[in-house]
């Protein structure tokens, strides 16, 4: 109970300083090998102290998101070379504004190789508990509101990461939930159509039943469609913003 009655606390301006670097990154807003300005800039520009700016740039430099070069200062990483799981943690995490069009993209050919196999397993390890809690996700999804896009976001996740819990990997179902909020954030977007989630409630419903009759190969297809149609109706919202 003592612990429970801690003081609350807000970030730290450590905390801050690396959230708002690690969002201009990772939107691209800070390209690979831009420098960024000297301590002393960053000092007042962000009005914090200089001991604030370098312990925050040695975290990014920790998670392989910048580098610090002798005579030449912070310059932003090629992550992809020198990045870890910190900077995997830092993309997970990100739940908020625009992901940089390579690295959505990325992560959308990511999701097409994990959850169709995930799907295949599905069809092929399910058990009686596993379908039952893919069920009643169908059945919200036939009495929920087409107006109500966070909900919808929401079950839409659920359903897709029932499926890697009915794989029977232990592994699968954590990788899958650790991408929730990056997940969300980019099919919130896609939900935000409302001429969408007839679509994408159906086919749920056609991949459930595929799963609960051990069909892997028409589970596959399912799913690959699924996220094709994902994958096309995200990328052509973000062609509109971009021609705006």
């Amino acid at each position: 109970m003592k612990a429970l009655m801690e003081p609350i606390t807000t970030e730290s301006l450590t905390e801050v300083f690396i959230s708002r670097f690690e969002k201009l990154i990772l939107t691209g807003e800070f390209s690979i090998g831009q420098k960024l300005p000297s301590e002393r800039e960053l000092s007042l520009q962000l009005g914090v102290s200089r001991p604030v700016v370098h312990e925050g740039l040695m975290d990014l430099a920790h998670k392989g998101l910048i580098c610090m070069k002798p005579r030449v200062g912070a310059v932003v990483s090629d992550y992809r070379n020198n990045g870890s799981l910190a900077i995997l943690n830092s993309l997970v995490s990100y739940a908020e504004g625009e992901v940089d069009e390579q690295l959505a993209d990325s992560l959308l050919d990511m999701r097409e190789l994990f959850e169709v196999e995930c799907a295949r397993l599905a069809a092929k390890n399910r058990t009686a508990d596993n379908l039952e809690a893919l069920k009643a996700i169908i059945d919200k999804e036939k009495n929920i509101a087409d107006e109500n896009s966070r909900m919808i976001t929401e079950l839409d996740f659920d359903f897709h990461h029932k499926i890697s819990m009915a794989t029977g990997n232990l592994v699968y179902p954590l990788m899958m939930n650790s991408f929730r909020q990056v997940y969300t954030n980019l099919s919130g977007k896609f939900f935000k159509d409302q001429s969408v989630v007839e679509q994408v409630f159906t086919a749920h419903e056609k991949l459930y039943l595929a799963i609960k009759n051990g069909k892997e190969k028409q589970a596959v297809l399912l799913m690959k469609k699924i996220l094709k149609h994902g994958e096309k109706h995200f990328k052509a919202l973000r062609d509109s913003r971009l021609g705006e």
